[in-house]
């Protein structure tokens, strides 16, 4: 039986020497006094060493939690007691555990259920045991299926008798020599729910120095009664537990994805970058996929993918003579490429939508900075909600955020990208990166980031990057000289694996756990001193 051991709270009484203790409730007083207490006393006197909680209830015959209430209520009186806390792990059956130990397994039901002349299979899945034991009895080689017969398939027995050992095995260890079975045998027993390993909480009590069969009650209260009688002097007081922790101030309480948010978002900030304006969720195809060179029909802008707007259902105010270069470059090619050669329509372009991915935002950015002059290099970052048709799993939702990163400058190449994006996953806690070569329609070079997870033991994909692509810069009207770097991740995946989410749907939706809000503790994505590891492509 499990216990928590609650803090004490700060008591009212004299100011007694003692160690910290917590007040005597009137509660405490009529346990301490109860005849669970009195037991216990008895039991301790005429005991050598000391007695366990546990076995003291079962010897009783009572609640264990009636026992720990009464070990409780005599540490709050003083040094009557000792209690040592220990826990104790031991596999116990659960309820259909309980009821395979004593009728069978199922597939031993099934078997024994089937007579000679064989059983219709349809006849046979009505049964309780039905569905379970038919599967586990074929996979024995208990019995088989004979699909030719007349009135449908038709099951037959194979051997003439069997040993149940799933019951054997769930009666040993209801006898408590679950030691005897092997380790496979009790996570088969497990994985099929019939068997856990709980941990048990006892007391282990001993006599204190202060050691008494007799309770006196002490005073919590110092009245004006006791003060002039002088009566304080004669009677015994609850100390002071000036070591007891306060009760937390009610408080609001940040969602863990604001929490690795706010990391992710100082990271940026240290290394020199500034944040994008990503306030337009609704955003044009355009911007959303025909200034990233994405052409009108590519996959990712099919209503399976992507959410469309019925009202507004299109863009009004679009640059029209960056429109005119970006339809050119689609068509018919320019900058050093030929382009996708098919006609690009504006009615496609100017379609509303909800933003893919944070890239558009970075796109007008890029625009912006393309109409200032003379050009000036800078550094932006994103953070923020996006949106995609995804069908609803353990690792996806229809909107999450992504996190993203664009560096524009004179002259940057592959080996900046490679080096800004260690300089960021160090700042992370990741060290061990991978870069293996990727597509993109808008960047090229294009590459997959990938991190060593020392928990799952293999590599896994912790991001993308590439170099925005000349089709893309220079017709925004940036310097041909002018190179863009850029990568780009989610903020749900590193939020789950910093906090042991396994769900996505625990941590974002209808379905999140309020208490989990509460008690997620302060994000640190703290860099482990480690030697920085030979770069490899994968």
């Amino acid at each position: 039986m499990a216990m928590h051991t609650p803090d004490s709270g700060s008591g009212s009484g004299s100011g007694g020497s003692g160690p910290g203790r917590d007040t005597l409730s009137t509660v405490e007083a009529a346990m301490a006094d109860g005849p669970v207490a009195e037991l216990l006393l008895r039991r301790l006197e005429a005991s050598d060493g000391g007695l366990d909680s546990a076995e003291l209830a079962a010897e009783l015959g009572m609640e264990h939690q009636a026992v720990v209430g009464a070990v409780k209520s005599l540490q709050a009186l003083g040094e009557i007691i000792e209690a040592e806390l220990r826990s104790t792990k031991r596999w116990e059956l659960t309820a259909e555990g309980e009821e395979i130990a004593r009728e069978g397994s199922h597939e031993a039901r099934v078997f024994r259920s089937i007579p000679l002349e064989g059983l219709a299979q349809s006849e046979l899945m009505r049964l309780p045991s039905g569905k379970v034991g038919f599967s586990k009895a074929m996979s024995n080689k208990w019995i088989r299926v004979d699909k030719s017969a007349a009135d449908g398939p038709r099951v037959f027995r194979v051997v003439d008798s069997m040993e149940d050992e799933v019951q054997r095995r769930l009666q040993l260890a209801q006898g408590g020599q679950a030691e005897k079975l092997g380790e496979k045998e009790r996570s088969e027993l497990r994985k099929r729910k019939l068997l856990a390993e709980v941990t048990l909480k006892t007391y282990w009590v001993s006599k204190g120095s202060a050691f008494s069969t007799s309770i006196s009650k002490q005073e919590t209260e110092l009245s004006p009664e006791m003060i002039s009688s002088g009566s304080w002097r004669d009677r015994p007081f609850k100390p002071y537990n000036f070591l007891a922790h306060g009760v937390l101030p009610d408080s609001g309480h940040l969602h863990p994805l604001l929490k690795v948010r706010s990391q992710f978002r100082q990271i940026f900030l240290e290394m020199g970058f500034t944040e994008m304006p990503t306030d337009n969720f609704i955003e044009s195809s355009f911007w959303n996929f025909d200034a990233l060179f994405q052409p009108q029909q590519h996959p990712a802008r099919d209503q399976h993918d992507t959410f469309f707007l019925r009202d507004p259902a299109e863009a009004l105010q679009l640059p029209m003579d960056y429109v005119q270069r970006v339809k050119r470059t689609h068509s018919q090619g320019g900058y050093g490429s030929q382009g996708y050669k098919y006609t690009w329509k504006l009615d496609e372009a100017r379609k509303n939508l909800l933003r893919t991915h944070t890239t558009s935002a970075s796109a007008r950015a890029l625009y912006r900075l393309a109409q200032k002059k003379p050009f000036t290099p800078v550094k932006y970052f994103s953070i923020d909600r996006v949106f995609r048709n995804e069908t609803l799993d353990a690792t996806h939702l229809a909107e999450f955020h992504q996190i993203e990163g664009v560096v524009a400058d004179h002259g940057l190449t592959l080996g900046h990208l490679m080096g800004v994006l260690r300089e960021f996953f160090t700042k992370l806690g990741i060290t061990q990166l991978r870069f293996k070569p990727a597509y993109n329609p808008y960047t090229e070079p294009s590459m997959e980031v990938f991190s060593y997870h020392q928990g799952l033991k293999k590599w896994v994909e912790v991001g993308n990057s590439g170099v925005f692509r000349p089709e893309m810069l220079l017709p925004m009207g940036l310097p041909e000289n002018v190179s863009v770097i850029a990568w780009g991740l989610s903020l749900e995946r590193p939020t789950m694996i910093k906090y042991g989410i396994n769900n996505i749907r625990d941590l974002v939706g209808h379905k999140v756990n309020l208490q989990m809000v509460y008690d997620s503790p302060l994000c640190r994505l703290d860099a482990e001193p480690r030697p920085p590891p030979t770069q490899e492509a994968a």
